[in-house]
Parts: structure tokens; sequence; C-alpha cells
């Protein structure tokens, strides 16, 4: 049997025993006064066996949360005086408590924790971070009964250390007046009788001693991180904004929208990575490739091969200089001086909390804003710097079709950009050093490495790259290929031949030269801006967003995020945001696509949370067959024994697009049940939707109900 189901047996047993044999009776005043002069005759005979033995009862009536705590504390006062009967009733309660927290937490924590891991998760985040904060506060207030506090408390992930300690200290205060009450005990009727509303309007004036302490710690914090600066009298803006990517350019806009006077500096391009250099640039070549590829498979659909066609390398690179051009007017100095933002070019360095100083010139304003977004990081690897390389940003300058293009990184913009040029015309060799799409799930990896092989793409997986030579002229890669785990094989060295080297291998944030250290703004260990909850760094008055702060470096959280930063630093005097992460999506736009939102099987598994899934082929749809896209999946998990959706990934045809009626049921609380029972147009992708629905409605069906409505229909006929 369960050793945890034993003990809350023998849990249950003993309370059950307990309050069958009525010891509430010996729990009351009206006993102890019976008694009280054999107690107190007892007392003075033998004084440390009886505080001894009444300490060891309270421990046990708190530790197995019977009634009478209250009691016997009045009853400490009345035979140990004020100063022992605290002492005694003081460490016994916390005792008591603190086995009572071990308990519920050995029988029920992990219980809880796997059953309502979602809804819990935003909780034990806040219990790590100030759950010493909030279990002081519900013990200064003894309105809250006692023993529901240890058992909330035991489901949390707080220290059992930290438990007994705060407990200790919150408890005193009200262990006090009830001790003290008990030296009055003749004049006492009941436990009631202490507690008027003046007093409990007392305890909860005390319960809001820590929130207090806690905003004028906050208010002395910030005091002490701005007190060595001189505050401007006045300020030329609301708001200072660096950097005009999408978090710089989203703040702007927000700040304009709402009135507040806005400066926005931008050292290089408006519109940052995202126009310039990632997304649209990106999407804009593989729709090229993508349309080279389809002309490769011309017969595939019927029609006749193109014959002596070439690619245009250079006129495909002029295609997506001209896509840039034509997006760049939504991010031009020009509309954003129109919307009322202030846009300065300019390379900024913060002087002070309030100011940064621009070409020579110091600007001040109420808040700062920090999103100077991120760069490609490069690794260091001998003969790299002297071989020569792109990287996302620099790719975009080359003008021919590299023949033997090494793709080094395994991630998002790796695999588009080898996948793209590959279906170019360039020979595409990647060098990853674990596997593709690391942080999805295997079977969504694996799809994509049969497709890249499928492609002529040479994927070399667990590949660690020694270094960089040149060898007869041509340029090399050389690097061990480690060996699968589980195998008997070994671990080989292999030599690539290359002629250009495309650097993927992550991105890291931009903070060098802003003046971070003159304000104290302090960072991560990857080198990413830290901020709290509300995007507010440790200079009180700088807050940060997007790929400089993290820890998503999407386009689209980095606009979910300025939303937050500049609402808080134009507001947060009034009203404070916390930045919400429940539902991020992301996609890689490989062919197939791969889109993901909440959890992996790997994230849930990693998480121990538990999860039901469901899977429905795209080969069974009837437009994908129709289009010829007949490939992928969805997979979908939900909470056991309920149509609440977990996360959700897709690979295949237009995954960008499925994935988003996934998104809106995310983050509005709407299950399986909600999208099965919604028409969707035929013959269209999105019906997958529909479908998986239908396998998830189909695998619960209650096969007892239809065995009698079968007998039904037997009947009827």
């Amino acid at each position: 049997m369960n050793k945890k189901f034993m003990v809350l047996l023998l849990f249950i047993a003993v309370v059950t025993t307990l309050l069958l044999a009525d010891v509430g009776d010996y729990l009351s005043l009206d006993y102890f006064n019976q008694q009280r002069e054999f107690i107190e005759r007892w007392q003075s005979e033998r004084p440390v066996m009886t505080a001894l033995i009444f300490a060891l009862i309270y421990i046990l009536v708190t530790a197995l949360s019977l009634p009478g705590a209250a009691v016997l504390t009045l009853i400490s006062g009345a035979l140990f005086g004020l100063l022992w009967g605290l002492v005694i009733a003081s460490v016994a309660s916390t005792v008591g408590a603190t086995l009572a927290f071990l308990i519920a937490r050995s029988v029920l924590r992990d219980w809880v924790q796997s059953k309502f891991s979602t809804h819990l998760s935003a909780i034990n985040e806040g219990i790590k971070k100030d759950g010493e904060f909030y279990l002081l506060t519900l013990r200064l207030v003894p309105v809250f009964p006692f023993f529901i506090i240890n058992l909330v408390m035991a489901l949390t992930p707080i220290k059992v250390t930290t438990f007994y300690w705060v407990s200790q200290v919150g408890m005193l205060a009200g262990t006090a007046v009830y001790v003290n009450a008990g030296t009055q005990l003749a004049q006492i009727d009941s436990p009631a009788g202490i507690i008027s509303p003046q007093m409990i309007l007392s305890f909860v004036l005390l319960g809001l001693l820590p929130w207090t302490a806690k905003a004028l710690v906050g208010w002395l914090k910030q005091r002490r991180a701005l007190a060595k600066f001189n505050r401007p009298a006045s300020f030329d803006n609301n708001l200072l904004v660096i950097g005009a990517g999408a978090a710089g350019l989203v703040s702007s806009y927000i700040a304009a929208t709402v009135r507040a006077k806005v400066t926005l500096i931008e050292k290089h391009k408006m519109g940052g990575d995202c126009l310039n250099t990632g997304c649209i640039p990106s999407k804009a070549l593989i729709r090229s490739a993508r349309i080279n590829r389809y002309l490769d498979r011309a017969q595939a659909f019927g029609l006749a091969k193109v014959a002596d066609r070439h690619v245009d390398f250079a006129a495909v690179m002029a295609r997506v200089q001209a896509v840039i051009a034509k997006v760049e007017p939504h991010d031009s100095v020009q509309r954003y001086t129109e919307l009322g933002v202030n846009c300065l070019p300019g390379e900024a360095t913060i002087v002070s909390p309030w100011e940064v100083e621009v070409n020579g010139k110091r600007i001040s304003a109420r808040h700062i804003i920090v999103a100077s977004g991120g760069r490609p990081m490069i690794p260091d690897i001998p003969g790299l710097e002297t071989m020569g390389y792109v990287d996302s940003d620099s790719l975009w300058q080359i003008q021919a079709l590299p023949e033997r293009l090494l793709v080094m990184g395994g991630g998002p913009i790796g695999c588009e950009l080898a996948q793209a040029f590959s279906r170019l015309g360039s020979r595409v060799t990647m060098v990853v050093r674990s596997g593709l799409l690391p942080k999805e799930d295997d079977d969504v990896s694996a799809v994509v490495v049969e497709r890249f092989r499928s492609e002529g793409i040479e994927v070399l997986e667990r590949c660690h790259v020694e270094a960089f030579n040149m060898l007869n002229g041509d340029k090399t890669c050389d690097a061990i290929l480690m060996a699968a785990p589980n195998t008997n094989a070994g671990d080989k060295r292999i030599s690539r031949v290359f002629d250009q080297l495309l650097v993927a291998t992550g991105r890291c944030a931009n903070t060098e030269n802003l003046g971070f250290e003159v304000v104290g703004v302090q960072r991560n260990s990857n080198g990413t801006v830290a901020v709290d909850e509300f995007m507010r760094t440790s200079c009180p008055t700088i807050f940060a967003c997007g790929d400089v702060a993290g820890p998503y470096q999407f386009t689209h959280v980095a606009s979910h995020q300025a939303w937050y930063a500049s609402v808080n630093a134009l507001f947060g005097s009034v009203k404070r945001f916390k930045v919400d992460y429940t539902v991020i999506p992301w996609v890689t736009f490989t062919d197939p696509e791969v889109a993901r939102v909440g959890l992996s099987e790997r994230d849930a598994k990693a998480k121990h949370i538990a999860y039901e899934l469901t899977r429905y082929g795209l080969d069974d749809l009837d437009r994908a067959m129709a289009d010829s896209e007949d490939h992928g999946f969805i997979k979908v998990l939900t909470k056991p024994g309920s149509d609440k959706i977990l996360g959700v990934t897709i690979v295949g045809y237009h995954a960008s697009e499925l994935i988003a009626e996934y998104i809106l049921a995310m983050k509005h609380g709407l299950g399986l049940n909600k999208i099965l029972s919604t028409i969707h147009i035929y013959p269209t992708f999105s019906e997958a939707n529909k479908y998986i629905a239908g396998e998830w409605k189909k695998a619960r069906k209650p096969e007892n109900l239809l065995v009698w409505v079968e007998k039904f229909h037997a009947w009827r006929r």
C-alpha cells in the first residue's frame, strides 16, 4: 500500500478516535476550572514536568488540527504567567504547526501540485519570491484559522525552516494577547470573550504592517538608488525610449496615444532587426525559395516541367530589399512623427536615472525604456574570424548564391535559412551541436530532419566544431561527430568543405555602452537586463523590454512586453500591471512549418505536469490532399479528465495560421469542446482543428451508456 495513503489513513484514524472520545470536553475552560485546584497543586510540586506535559499536549492538538489551541493558550497564561506562558505556548504552537505542515506536505502536496499545476504555477513563483512575507501577513491576523494556513502553505514550495521561523515570529503577537488574557482567566467565560471588534481591527492593522513595511522598504530602496543623482526640477519628456525596434516602436506608440510627451532614439534604422535583417527579409527569401520549390514540383500538379530555368540570386535579394522598402513606411520616422513621437537619430547613453546624452546633448524624462534589442551571438572557435562568415544580420548583403553553404546552428534561424538557400540551389550542410530545433519534441524535430534530408540538405546532428582552416585553397570545417547515445559506435572526426559560412548559433542582448554601470542597472547571467514582473530594472526609473530583456526573443513578445513597460512607466504610481507570459506562441517558418503554444510533451515531463495527448495526422485532411500538402500533424495536450488545453504543436503547411485558434482558446479558457462545436468552413486547413477536437471527444465517448443506447435503438426497430 502507498506510504502516503497509509499516513493519511493513520492521521484520519487518530483524529476520529480522539473526536469520538470527546477530547474536546477536556480542552475547555469549564473542564480546566473544575480541575484547576488539582492541576495547580500538581504544578507546584512538579513545575518542569507540568510544563513539558502541557507543551506536548499543545503540540499534539496543533499537529492534529484539533479544536482547543486557543483554550490551551489561555490556560498557559493562567498556569505559567505571562513570560513563561508566552514562551511555552509560542514554541509549542509553532512546533505543532510545523508538524501539521509536514504531515500535510508529505500526504497531499505532490498530488495537489500535479493535479492543479497550471493553476498553481503563478502561486508557486510568488511563494518562492515572497513566501515569508505572505505567511507573516496571515499569521499576524488571527481572523484566518491557523490550521488552514498550515495546510495551504504545506502545498506550496515554501521551505520548512522558513515556515517555522516566520510562524514563530508571526504568531507571537496574537499568542501574547491570549496568554495575557489567560492570566485573568477567572474573569473570562470563553475564548471569544477576549476578541472584540476593536481587537480584531487591531489585528487587521497589524496584518497590514508587512505590506506597509514592504512599501516603505521599496520606497527607501528607490530613494537610496537615486540618492546620488540630482533629479531635474522639470522634465523634457514623460518618456524616453532607446531603440526603434518592435519593443521601442510599440512603447512610443502607446505613450503618444495617451498624450504623453515621448522621444524615441535610434542609432541605426527604424524598425530594428525585424524589419531590416530578421522577420521581414527572411520571410521574403523563404517565399522566393518556396516558389522555386513549386517549380521543381510542377509535374506533381499535372504541369509541364519548366525547362532551362535558373535562379537569379541578385534579383531574389533585390526583391527582399523591395519588400523591406514596402513595409518600411509602417515603421518610419514620418509615421511616428505624425503620431506625436519625437524621433531622434543618434546613440543614447544613460547619464542619470532621468537623463540620456544624445549627440552631445542631455535630454530628460520621468522614465526611460531601454529597447536596444539583440544581435547574433558568435562563438569563439579557432579560425572563425580569419575564415570570414555571415550571420543573420550581414547575410542580406551578399549578391552571389554560394555553391556550398555551411550553416552552423540548428535553431529556427539556422533551419529557415538553410532550407531557403538549399531550395535556391546551394548545397547546404548543417552542423548542429545537439539536435535540430532542440526546444521542440523529438517527433517534431524528426519530421523537419527527414524533410531536410529528402531535399538534399546534409544534417549533422551532435556535431562539435573544433576549428576552421584553409586546405588546398578551400575553406574547411573540422568537427567531431559524436556517436548517438546507447550505441557501440564511437565518435569520429569529419571535415567539410564550403564556400560560405552562415553562423546561426543564437542571439545576445545589446547592453554595451548604454551607461548601465552609471545607474546600477543589473544584468542576468545570460547578459540580458534583469527586470521584475513590471518590466522595471534595478534602477526604479528605467524599464526594459524586447530582446534586451528576454526571456523570449520574438517580435510579438517584444510588443507584448512594451505595453507593460510603457503603461507601468507612465501610470505605475497609480496602477501597475504584471507582465503575462501564460500564453506565448511561436513558429519556425520551415517547410513544414512548426508552430507551438503552451506546453510541449518535453516541457510537461520536465515540470511533472500530467497530461493527455490527442494527435491528428494532416494526411487525413481533404484540403491538404487537394493541395498536395498532406503531411504533418497536430498534437494537443489536455488536462487529464478535462478538455482544457495545456499546449499545442502543429507541424505542417500553414501551421503558423492554424495555431491562432488555439492561442485564442488558451488565452480565454476555451476547451476542445468549444472548438468542436464551432462551424469550420469546408474544405479548409482550419478544419483540422475541429477534427482533432473530434478525436479527443471520440476517445472519451461513454461506452457503457452507448451499450444501452444500442439496446434502445434495437427495441425501437
